[in-house]
Parts: C-alpha cells; sequence; structure tokens
C-alpha cells in the first residue's frame, strides 16, 4: 500500500482506467508531446490493453502536431507548442482519430503538451510548464496547466499520472465501478 501523500503510480492508474473503458466498451487515443509516447506505454504495458486503447501519437514537432492532429498553423504560430488551444486542438485532433477508427463507439482522448526540460524555458512558460487536455462522450475538450517540478524524467512522469488521473476523474463510473480513489482532477 502507497502512503497517503505519495501520488499513485501510473501501473495502478491504468488498471482502473482499463477497468472502466472495458466496462463501458469505449476506447482511448492519446497525443503526446513532452511524454514521448509514455502515456501509451504505460496503457499498453497491461495486458488486454488492445481491447480499450485505440492509438498513441507522439506529435514533438509543431509540423507533426499539424501535420498528423491538424493542429491549425496559426494556432501554432500565434500561442506556441505549449498553450491551452494547443493542448485542446490536440485532443480533438486525436478524438477524430480514433473516431475514424470506431465508429458508433464512445471516444476518449488525452493530449499533453509542455516543456520538460532542463531547457526550453522562459520567464513566461517556466521548465515544468505541461498542459493537458480531455475529451471524450459528454465531455467537451477540457484543458489544466500544470507547472510540475523536478528534472526532466520528473516532469514527465508526473505528466503522465495527471493524464491518467485526468481520465479517471471524467469517465463517468457505472452503477457497478467502484468510485475512483484518486479523486478530482489537479488532485495528487
Amino acid at each position: 500500500m502507497r502512503p497517503h501523500d505519495a501520488p499513485p503510480a501510473a501501473s495502478d492508474l491504468v488498471q482502473h482506467l482499463a477497468a472502466r473503458l472495458l466496462r463501458r466498451g469505449e476506447w482511448l487515443g492519446t497525443a503526446e508531446s513532452c511524454t514521448g509516447g509514455l502515456i501509451a506505454a504505460a496503457c499498453t504495458e497491461l495486458a488486454g490493453s488492445s481491447g480499450w486503447i485505440d492509438c498513441g501519437v507522439v506529435s514533438y514537432s509543431n509540423e507533426a502536431k499539424h501535420d498528423v492532429l491538424g493542429v491549425p498553423e496559426g494556432l501554432l504560430a500565434a500561442h506556441g507548442a505549449v498553450s491551452e488551444p494547443v493542448a485542446l486542438a490536440m485532443v480533438q485532433g486525436m478524438a477524430q482519430r480514433v473516431q475514424a477508427h470506431r465508429p458508433g463507439a464512445g471516444v476518449w482522448a488525452v493530449a499533453v503538451t509542455g516543456i520538460a526540460g532542463p531547457g526550453g524555458g522562459s520567464a513566461a512558460k517556466p521548465v515544468g510548464t505541461v498542459w493537458l487536455a480531455w475529451v471524450g462522450p459528454g465531455v467537451p475538450p477540457q484543458a489544466q496547466c500544470c507547472q510540475f517540478a523536478g528534472d526532466r524524467a520528473a516532469v514527465r512522469q508526473q505528466t503522465v499520472v495527471q493524464a491518467l488521473q485526468g481520465l479517471l476523474a471524467r469517465i463517468p463510473a457505472d452503477a457497478s465501478a467502484p468510485p475512483s480513489p484518486f479523486g478530482p482532477p489537479g488532485a495528487t
């Protein structure tokens, strides 16, 4: 059992996420920049993930965000890659990709874009700044900005946990599903 103040392990979150998505017959897609595929990797570490995760995209460059996820170039130019509008466009682009593969199915998507460091930060967007976004059935696109502490690995791992917690906080639990022990979005 983990200490009360320790964040949940990604593997614990993934087990709850998998159970919930399988129970609901819904699918997940991930659009990742600063995490470089770590969210999808955490999900696919669990056996049977092919029954609930459709695809993941690592869109590290602005060109990939535009070409693969459909993020408008004007949005990238006006706001920068690490911004609320870009995170929202990424998550909507990913949801559309998954929906194309799974017509008629419930689709969830998560997107992350941030500055993991050690370089790349600025006064306005310091290292550790990460925008996350989620969308799903009955849940309009929502974004959250987090400021994570630590080195590159710590920022990326905290982003993975926050992304998974955000999904669990937004995916409605069926009457037969136990309530999520991971709290509301932003709780760690």
